[in-house]
């Protein structure tokens, strides 16, 4: 099982290549004012190569060499003819690293990733009408901020998953009910509380000041301005202080629960599962300011080498069956709504509120923050992920 997903990047490698992106000849810039690349997706498939190259996280391109009992890629070989060759990135930097070198056909990219991809000109245009199971992808999940522009989608939709408050119930009362919890009431708990370790996570600061201070007018915990950036940055210092330990390996966040040497902090639903399994008396939720999260996109090279087998492997992991195989193993919520009929777990998509629109449309999902304001701004010039990748290191002093 899959489960970790560092996002620790390189400040020079997290910054958008948007100066020559927005130098090209495209259609047109969109609301958030990014104006990729003037890509066109096919109109039609042919005849397959015979091989695809793909980057993914550890968890999505699983063919038995790992677990015997664990395998959907070798009926995809059979059934297309097309030899899957992968390789697991450990960041989402490392991903976009990857696809620039022109080697890889398709990746399983995170929000903090697609827009990078997509600015660059690196992932191209996806005709979805080639890709039979998307029609059945939740709607949830197409058209969003990090995987289209202007209404094309760059990307097939894979899956999604949470960031979750968990508490010890046993140390932590009353009950939590909001993000305050690790944020202005952390002292409460000081050298107890757990946080993702991420830039990105200056985004979950950004969500809980746009609920406790409107003043700071945040529309999008994405898109930061000075002023609202350096709050967020402020509120995490402040955090700091309280901080046991931050995390980016589930085992580590397992049995520090389990252990209380941490009893309350940022986590995913599959691990507050492991949690539970261990014995240990916690629960996970939703805050009543809403989460942030990830959904991961399949995005195809422009210049990629084998498209057409890209193609039949968007079409593959999005499948029902396949689906709901990669949801349970990796531990998030599937993607194709009839997913959840060919879990082996059939309480698997309840847990993980896969069918549940309301449920999601509390969470922000990971974006790349840009210098073009992703709330539609265009009176002020937003903090570029860079930028965050620095602040995250002053962050942890």
């Amino acid at each position: 099982m899959r489960l970790t997903r560092t996002l620790q990047a390189a400040a020079g490698a997290a910054a958008l290549l948007l100066t020559a992106a927005c130098g090209s000849s495209g259609s047109g810039s969109s609301a958030t004012g990014l104006n990729p690349p003037d890509l066109k997706a096919p109109t039609e498939l042919g005849k397959t190569e015979g091989q695809v190259n793909l980057i993914a996280w550890a968890g999505y391109v699983e063919d038995g060499s790992n677990d015997p009992k664990v395998d959907w890629v070798s009926d995809f070989e059979k059934q297309t003819g097309c030899q899957v060759h992968s390789k697991v990135a450990a960041s989402s930097d490392e991903m976009v690293k990857l696809m620039k070198t022109g080697e890889y056909d398709a990746v399983s990219a995170s929000g903090d990733a697609s827009l990078r991809l997509i600015a660059s000109g690196d992932a191209a245009p996806v005709n979805t009408g080639l890709v039979p199971n998307y029609k059945d992808v939740f709607s949830g999940l197409k058209n969003g901020a990090w995987n289209s522009v202007n209404g094309q989608m760059y990307g097939i939709p894979h899956g999604r998953g949470a960031n979750l408050l968990m508490y010890n119930t046993e140390k932590v009362s009353p009950a939590p009910t909001s993000w305050s919890a690790v944020f202005d009431d952390a002292a409460t708990h000081k050298g107890h509380v757990t946080a993702y370790d991420s830039p990105i996570y200056i985004a979950d600061a950004a969500l809980y000041l746009k609920a406790t201070r409107p003043e700071l007018k945040i529309k999008d915990p994405y898109a930061l301005d000075q002023k609202q950036f350096d709050a967020a940055v402020a509120l995490l210092k402040k955090q700091n202080a309280n901080i046991g330990e931050y995390w980016s390996d589930y085992l580590k966040e397992v049995s520090a629960f389990k252990s209380g040497d941490s009893v309350v902090g940022t986590t995913w639903q599959v691990i507050a599962s492991l949690t539970a399994g261990e014995s240990a008396k916690v629960k996970a939720f939703v805050p009543k300011e809403g989460s942030t999260g990830w959904s991961d996109t399949w995005m195809v090279a422009a210049k990629a080498k084998h498209p057409n087998c890209a193609y039949k492997w968007l079409d593959w992991i999005v499948s029902p069956k396949v689906n709901a195989q990669v949801a349970e193993y990796f531990g998030e919520a599937p993607a194709n709504e009839n997913a959840c009929a060919e879990t082996s777990d059939k309480n698997f998509c309840t847990t993980y509120h896969a069918t549940d629109e309301g449920y999601w449309k509390r969470i922000a999902f990971w974006n790349t923050p840009i210098e073009q304001c992703l709330d539609g701004r265009k009176d002020v010039r937003c903090v570029p992920y860079a930028k965050w990748v620095q602040a995250w290191t002053e962050i942890k002093g």
